[in-house]
């Protein structure tokens, strides 16, 4: 079980912080927090990073623009007072950077307790692996960079994987003719957006029953109508569509408090593989609840990723 501990640090100018502890207290604390996102400057992502630094972790942000995410890592270590915070670079479009990636981090970091998925894109197009960029980026990705470290976190547990979804997965669908093949127009890049969010739980669902008794949990989270740079990533009338709808009036640091609740609140291992927004438990759309779905796209992932023999 994750614990927090409210505890006085002998260093430094001794004010009590907050220290994200799954194991023991150390007088250092030696837990990778490993967080993924893309537009590193600024959003969710950045604001969770902040956050989870000022409690003592250790940071490693996953940034596809290397100016932005040193931005970001400067950032994040100034408003945090913590400077273990450190730029890898991924691009989640991009399966052999995924895969490079998870190679120099097992190399360099012995630890990973809480690895949060957090990168996602609002954009019709085509990767260079061939696939619809909104589910490699929002789906694909983050599926196969959590198989890549999934030993990692099992040998460290107690840990935790979050993924960032949305409540647009209400009005997506899994369709294995078509869900991964790339599209162009402003009704592609919705769509393509939607059927990712409800691929991202249904991977969640289908994962914790992966992962019963290895003590390894993971959750599906919301943040909410949040103003963040995903929308702008596509064009302007796709982005007044979202704003119209879901009305993007959350700031970022609100927009984070789920991801963050999630990471760390004691007493919600039973309720891994579920769905959380505003800090609580929420049923999803019943298309998110199918449990048969959720095998069969665990399955079509691993075929279209090669990790099926």
């Amino acid at each position: 079980m994750l614990h927090l501990r409210n505890t006085t640090k002998t260093a430094g100018t001794g004010m009590k912080a907050w220290l994200l502890d799954p194991h023991r207290w150390r007088g250092d604390l030696h837990e990778s927090f490993l967080w993924l996102f893309l537009g590193g400057n600024a959003g969710i992502g950045k604001a969770t990073a902040v956050d989870l630094a000022r409690r003592g972790a250790r940071v490693i942000l996953g940034c596809r623009n290397k100016a932005r995410g040193e931005s970001a890592m400067y950032d994040i270590r100034r408003e945090s007072g913590n400077s273990e915070v450190i730029l890898m670079i991924l691009d989640l479009g991009s399966l052999n950077s995924v895969r490079a990636f998870a190679q120099t981090f097992l190399a360099s970091e012995p630890r990973l307790d809480i690895l949060i998925n957090n990168a996602g894109v609002i954009e019709a197009g085509q990767t260079a692996d061939g696939f619809d960029l909104a589910f490699q980026v929002n789906h694909l990705g983050h599926f196969l960079l959590t198989h890549l470290l999934l030993d990692r976190l099992k040998r460290c547990a107690p840990s935790r994987i979050i993924v960032l979804s949305s409540s647009s997965h209400a009005y997506g669908k899994i369709n294995f003719q078509t869900i991964h093949k790339p599209g162009e127009g402003m009704w592609k890049a919705f769509q393509s957006y939607g059927n990712s969010k409800l691929a991202n739980i249904l991977h969640i669902r289908e994962l914790a029953n992966q992962l019963e008794g290895t003590n390894v949990t993971c959750y599906a989270v919301h943040p909410g109508p949040v103003r963040t740079q995903a929308g702008y990533s596509s064009s302007r009338w796709l982005f007044w569509l979202l704003y119209l709808s879901e009305g993007l009036k959350q700031d970022c640091d609100t927009g984070a408090q789920t991801s963050i609740y999630c990471a760390t609140e004691e007493g919600i291992e039973s309720l891994s593989g579920r769905y959380f927004a505003d800090c609580r438990l929420l049923e999803p759309w019943s298309q998110a609840r199918d449990d048969h779905m959720a095998k069969k796209l665990w399955e079509f992932s691993e075929r279209l990723l090669g990790l099926t023999t």
